[in-house]
């Protein structure tokens, strides 16, 4: 299954990645493999996330602080955020 991240999804992944980075470089590259890994393990079990909280979503706990959300097709694991897990969000 192929996994395609949207671009509020890259943007979201370059936010979190830049401000971990004001502090440690390091951790935000360690951040950025952990995200980008969870998001490919979902090529192979794209239903390992639980149903979200907007309807026809899933969310993955990638780390204990950033979830991705994402939207399945038969084909497709469409990323189409990454949070942090202290977010409000619907």
């Amino acid at each position: 299954m192929e996994v395609i991240w949207s671009e509020r999804a890259e943007q979201d992944l370059a936010s979190i990645v830049e401000f971990i980075a004001r502090d440690n470089v390091r951790a935000a590259l360690e951040m950025d493999r952990i995200l980008q890994n969870a998001a490919g393990g979902l090529a192979v079990f794209p239903r390992k996330g639980k149903p979200g909280r907007v309807p026809g979503t899933r969310e993955l706990v990638a780390h204990e602080h950033y979830i991705l959300v994402y939207r399945l097709t038969d084909e497709v694991v469409y990323i189409v955020a990454a949070l942090h897990s202290s977010m409000r969000r619907p």
